[in-house]
């Protein structure tokens, strides 16, 4: 019971991350395209849209436990990218406590690949995925 209590936890806090993050960028997607800009990317509007979609479907997957570990995995690389690109040593000159976000996001990074190693538990979960046997939990 305390198992399957802790991962369905993880996952709606997981979820609740994204979300979090996603609706944000809905709310004011000219702000998150000036802040990828302010990072030196291209077309920033439409890379704050792509990664406002993207978080919607880490969401839906961390939510419903379909695709649980490819998403898992998705979501591990693409905060590392976070944390390099909007956080990494350049960053750290002009403000110290950009260090600590940077740091911060390895410990989301541990999470989310033992989520991805040992899936999205046995309860409330689609056992979907594209491995071959699915998402579903590995032990």
């Amino acid at each position: 019971m305390g198992r399957t209590a802790a991962i369905l936890v993880a996952r709606l806090i997981f979820t609740g991350v994204f979300a979090m993050a996603a609706t944000f960028k809905f709310a004011g997607m000219a702000n998150t395209a000036a802040y990828i800009a302010a990072a030196g990317f291209p077309v920033p509007l439409l890379l704050a849209w792509l990664a406002a979609i993207f978080e919607v479907g880490l969401v839906l997957a961390f939510l419903t436990g379909a695709f649980f570990s490819e998403a898992a995995l998705l979501a591990a690389a693409y905060v590392i990218f976070l944390a390099i690109s909007f956080h990494g040593p350049s960053h750290w000159q002009a403000n110290q406590a950009e260090f600590g976000f940077f740091v911060d996001h390895f410990t989301f990074l541990a999470g989310l690949l033992y989520a991805a190693v040992h899936g999205p538990g046995e309860v409330l979960a689609i056992k979907r995925g594209l491995a071959g046997r699915g998402s579903e939990s590995r032990r």
